[in-house]
């Protein structure tokens, strides 16, 4: 078997066409991790947020999650976050976690609040809301449908034939 060197050519210049792709595609997704000052945050449940995770304000991205882990203490998981620099969050910034739709992947998302204090550099978010599962809601929908109606006030409806 005799060695074309036109497709040893083509071949290198496929590769190399693919890695440029893959750099392009890393560049333009911003999917590097944020270098910035850390702040933590308490969950009940993480609800499948992954370490790597945006951070948004506004749907924004300002930062992403830099480490997750248990407290021993409190058997809350205390969610890290690495935040951009030039962005300061109000003491009273509310932090959830929130899905990119029904599918997607999981996000910290943060409404800032009005104080005038901001967070310091390793602060703690204290205001948190846990995320809240598709299971969650339909539970919740079927607890509600199922319970029984309150009291009006009015006589109960009779069952069976009506007298005449």
């Amino acid at each position: 078997m005799t060695r074309n060197p036109i497709e040893t050519v083509m071949g290198a210049l496929v590769l190399v066409v693919a890695l440029l792709f893959l750099l392009f595609a890393w560049q333009s997704s911003d999917l590097r991790p944020v270098s910035g000052y850390p702040v933590h945050v308490q969950f009940n449940k993480a609800g499948g947020l992954a370490v790597g995770a945006d951070v948004r304000i506004s749907g924004i991205k300002v930062g992403s999650v830099s480490r997750q882990f248990l407290d021993n203490q409190t058997y809350r998981a205390i969610v890290s976050l690495s935040i951009m620099p030039g962005v300061q969050l109000p003491e009273d910034t509310v932090a959830s976690i929130a899905s990119d739709g029904l599918l997607g992947g999981k996000f910290v998302r943060l409404e800032p609040g009005q104080s005038r204090s901001f967070l310091e550099s390793g602060g703690t978010i204290t205001n948190s809301q846990d995320f809240r599962s598709v299971e969650d809601m339909v539970s919740e929908l079927i607890f509600l449908a199922t319970k029984e109606p309150a009291s009006s006030g009015a006589a109960p409806v009779p069952e069976g034939p009506v007298p005449e």
